[in-house]
């Protein structure tokens, strides 16, 4: 819904992956000399889980990153497919791609949805010139998320989406039905 209502710069809306980087977030939007609101998505699960947590040096260096390229992967020009998505799912896109050492697959973090970082995106978007195809993978069901937003705002990229089918609730209310739709989304985006 938040989404919907992104138009005309009137909000800022994130889905921040790491805390040196939501850090960086908060001290970007007080630094801004106006005041617009900042929404972020982030779950509660991402307190607990230590791949979010932040070296002291990344709190005291750098800046907020709109996007995240992928540090698995050393060689661009060998990659021919890019993950891109926002949010937890990232982590278990990383942690398959580091089992399987999946380094013909970028996984690309889209820590601010909205407004686009249009600069960033085609930068890895020339980075990664090689690659055969772009996939937007999201944990929602189709009908939300950010991939119909995607698919309307960000025309530079052709990009497929990945995700649960469409569904009138947003999880399926049961824990081994989520794992397994889970599972189906990862190894779907490796397979593919």
């Amino acid at each position: 819904r938040f989404l919907q209502m992104c138009a005309e710069l009137n909000i800022v809306v994130t889905n921040i992956t790491t805390a040196a980087n939501f850090f960086h977030a908060l001290r970007r939007q007080q630094a801004w000399p106006f005041r617009k609101p900042l929404i972020n998505f982030s779950p509660k699960a991402n307190l607990r889980l230590p791949a979010t947590y932040s070296h002291k040096e990344e709190f005291l260096s750098g800046k907020f990153r709109e996007t995240i390229d992928d540090s698995f992967v050393q060689d661009p020009t060998a990659v021919k497919k890019v993950l891109f998505c926002t949010g937890k799912i990232y982590f278990d896109l990383a942690e398959r791609q580091r089992k399987d050492n999946r380094s013909d697959i970028a996984i690309i973090r889209l820590e601010q949805i909205y407004p686009l970082p249009y600069k960033q995106l085609d930068a890895l978007y020339k980075k990664y010139n090689k690659a055969a195809s772009w996939f937007w993978v999201q944990e929602e069901p189709l009908n939300m998320g950010a991939a119909s937003f995607l698919q309307m705002n960000l025309k530079s990229i052709n990009h497929g989406v990945i995700s649960r089918q469409p569904s009138a609730s947003t999880a399926s209310g049961y824990a081994r039905v989520h794992k397994q739709e889970q599972a189906e989304i990862i190894e779907t985006a490796f397979s593919i």
